[in-house]
């Protein structure tokens, strides 16, 4: 099945920001119990993995006591801030700034001596909260007909929205206001993430033959967008799950739209999208969906990371070398294979949200994974033997360190270190492990042996071949920063935040591209080298495409990434024998 995935599905600003806030907290040490005020988001899936960190639902506030309270991104009215500072709890805000605004809003004009209507759900936790700043000076409404009872002839009166309100509602109730009051101050406060979701939804139902909703069955905004989809005449599917799929009326499709609701997480996401991919189309090829597992496999079972590395490892070797030796790459093939089954293995945690498809994967076939990675270790040692003692202990020094970097190594009793017990536990670790690992074999390795002897062609290449593979894995950071932090990881984009990664590894490219330039310019290198830009230009591309917001499925954009060094070893293939 042809699947299209709205650009915009998923976690929004608020939410997102909301729950880094609450699952930071819960890492931290629990000296105080930590409680959300009411539901973080309304989503079941969500609030279980929460409730398993610890995190519980406040409902009585006079029972939070010397608790730490986590405000949800809905809000609350101000006199519920006030009871709980009260009894002494530390509150920790995690309001949506689009909501704050609103509540701002209605407190400012209300003060002034203005009338407010609130266009929303009364019942909503958002519009209680912002009822709350109304001082019994604001009405809710939810449709025209509510507003006949609402005296506002005459009288000052604003109007706001509920962040996740349907848009086109909203201005045919505002259209009904300026009749009895023209001089009404409308504020456009419906969040331009809903506005941009809704809209995706009426594009995306045009070209598709059926939708997929993805969220929370009490989830308003959810809701909405299925209302919505339902309104442009398509089908339209609401599933909290890939368990609520209706197979049966999904396979008379070709082609499925998928979104999903502001407080829906990326597993979730992924777990649907991969169960409709599975299901066979109505005008699907044998061929196609041959192509399609064949790339599912090959990128789940990490046999693509290794091919890249190999390819990467080729093209290194002739840029410096002049040959097109198999032996380096072949080692790196087997080492890197090895190493990614191992560590696929010892960090279960995250690739449960993360990589759900490659978790599942493992489970089907774990035996056969660790065997085959343990004949991979071998086979790599065996290889490195036969090169020389400098590649020997390379590999086997690699290796320890890969072995020990997801495993303890400082005892629970010891007073010292409890936080960081693995290597993986240091901040910013698996980037810089990684792209180190990667260069102490391609390029270090093969120098010790003495059969590379130009140093500033060495160091170049070198420092290329680091930066590529620490952009490779920096974009996977930041593609799995959702699990990561739920599972306690402190990755690069976890540490430094998303914008601040991204803008590391653009830089990091331009000095990659720049190095190659001078090198080049220089004749440092072979002339060849410069097909180096080809993957530097590349991983550009799927920074570019990653910030456009242009949702990739996750295995197809994996793909693609590792895609980049397999590329480069082809075209370094070509130049050598054509």
């Amino acid at each position: 099945m042809k699947v299209k995935l709205a650009r915009s599905a998923g976690f929004c600003m608020g939410v997102r920001r909301a729950m880094e806030i609450v699952l930071s907290e819960a890492h931290k040490n629990k000296e105080k119990p930590l409680y959300t005020y009411g539901p973080l988001i309304h989503n079941r899936q969500v609030l279980t993995l929460l409730e398993s960190k610890g995190v519980k639902v406040l409902k009585d506030p006079e029972s939070a006591g010397q608790s730490k309270v986590v405000i949800r991104a809905h809000g609350i009215p101000p006199q519920l801030r006030s009871k709980l500072r009260s009894g002494k709890a530390e509150i920790i805000d995690a309001t949506c700034p689009k909501v704050a605004r609103v509540q701002a809003i209605i407190k400012y004009y209300t003060k002034k001596g203005y009338k407010g209507i609130i266009v929303g759900d009364a019942d909503h936790p958002e519009v209680v909260g912002l009822k709350g700043y109304g001082e019994q000076k604001a009405w809710v409404v939810s449709d025209e007909s509510e507003l006949s009872s609402i005296p506002i002839d005459g009288e000052k009166v604003f109007v706001v929205a509920q962040t996740t309100q349907n848009a086109k509602r909203y201005e045919e109730i505002v259209k009904k206001i300026k009749e009895r009051a023209p001089d009404a101050l409308i504020f456009d406060t419906i969040c331009e993430a809903t506005h941009q979701r809704q809209e995706e939804v009426r594009s995306l139902a045009e070209q598709v033959d059926a939708m997929v909703v993805v969220g929370g069955y009490e989830s308003g905004n959810t809701k909405r967008l299925v209302e919505i989809a339902r309104s442009t005449g398509k089908p339209a599917f609401h599933v909290e799950t890939p368990h609520d799929l209706d197979t049966k009326e999904l396979e008379k499709m070709e082609v499925i739209g998928v979104t999903a609701g502001a407080s829906t997480p990326n597993w979730l996401i992924k777990d649907v999208v991969t169960a409709l991919q599975k299901i066979q189309g109505k005008k699907e090829t044998l061929l196609g969906r041959t192509i399609r597992k064949a790339i599912k496999f090959l990128v789940l079972s990490n046999v693509a990371a290794a091919a890249g590395a190999a390819s990467l490892s080729y093209a290194t070797n002739y840029f410096l070398r002049g040959s097109s030796n198999l032996v380096y790459p072949l080692i790196t093939l087997l080492y890197i294979y090895a190493m990614h089954v191992l560590n696929r293995f010892l960090d279960r945690t995250a690739s449960a949200y993360n990589e759900p498809e490659r978790a599942s994967f493992l489970m089907r076939h774990g035996k056969a994974l660790a065997v085959v990675g343990a004949i991979s270790t071998l086979g790599a040692i065996g290889l490195s033997l036969q090169v020389g003692l400098p590649t020997f202990f390379t590999l086997l020094v690699l290796s320890l360190l890969g072995i020990v970097y997801s495993l303890p190594i400082i005892p629970k009793g010891f007073p010292f270190g409890h936080r960081y017990r693995k290597i993986k536990d240091i901040p910013g670790s698996k980037t810089i492990s990684e792209a180190l690992a990667w260069t102490a074999l391609i390029v270090m390795a093969p120098l010790l042996e003495g059969t590379i002897k130009p140093v500033a062609a060495t160091a170049i290449v070198g420092a290329c071949v680091f930066l590529l593979a620490f952009v490779r894995v920096g974009i996977f950071d930041i593609l799995q920063l959702q699990g990561d932090l739920i599972a306690g990881s402190e990755t690069l984009p976890i540490v430094i935040g998303e914008k601040r990664t991204l803008f590391l590894l653009k830089v990091l490219l331009v000095v990659g591209a720049a190095l190659v330039s001078v090198a080049g310019i220089f004749s440092l290198t072979k002339p060849t080298y410069l097909l180096m830009l080809v993957p530097l230009g590349n991983f550009a591309l799927c920074i570019w495409i990653y910030q456009r917001g242009w949702r990739v499925p996750g295995l197809t954009f994996e793909a693609l990434v590792e895609a980049n060094f397999i590329l480069l070893g082809i075209l370094v293939a070509i130049r050598i024998y054509i």
